[in-house]
């Protein structure tokens, strides 16, 4: 029974580790004005560091890749001691392919989400570092809309409060 578990998880190993994430930011930054491509590239790379550091120094494809590994890890462990108590030896060979294969899905799905949450830190962390640098970054359609109408975006306005009180010990 072994023997037709093995291909069964290879399979399915294989399949999880077709997905990818981008390596890089999500979406394209632009020269900001009156710089020249070269300061562009410059900052590209300096904020691509920057941004890589700010997600721990691994990539988003190394954090899907690790955090799938652990849940498949997981699944077949609990999977061959679950087998094991149930069935002995055979069961325990059945309950880590079992296991495997369970914890190969839901490692997928969850490698996914942390994929994904590493991809908008990093996205974030980039954007930051382009704007500071004087870098034309994306703008979500709604603020868009809001720029080219003429509006500027809302702000909060102070209220009419008091000012606040001296500090102890000050002379009035």
């Amino acid at each position: 029974m072994m023997k037709s578990t093995l291909p069964l998880l290879a399979g399915c190993l294989l399949i999880a580790g077709c997905a990818t994430t981008p390596t890089g930011p999500s979406s394209m930054a632009l020269p900001g004005t009156g710089k020249d491509f070269n300061q562009f590239r410059t900052s590209d790379l300096s904020c691509r560091n920057y941004a890589l550091t700010q997600i721990g120094g691994q990539t988003v494809n190394q954090q899907y890749d690790a955090s799938l590994a652990k849940t498949t890890a997981v699944g077949t462990v609990v999977g061959a001691a679950i087998g094991a108590a149930a069935g002995g030896g055979e069961g325990a060979a059945i309950g880590a392919g079992m296991g495997a294969l369970s914890g190969g899905a839901i490692g997928a799905n969850a490698a996914a989400e942390s994929g994904g949450n590493a991809q908008q830190k990093y996205d974030n962390a980039y954007y930051q570092c382009m704007y500071a640098e004087g870098h034309r970054i994306p703008v979500p359609a709604s603020m868009a809309r809001t720029y080219s109408q003429g509006a500027a975006p809302a702000t909060s306005t102070p209220g009419n409060y008091p000012p606040p009180p001296p500090p102890p010990g000050y002379p009035r």
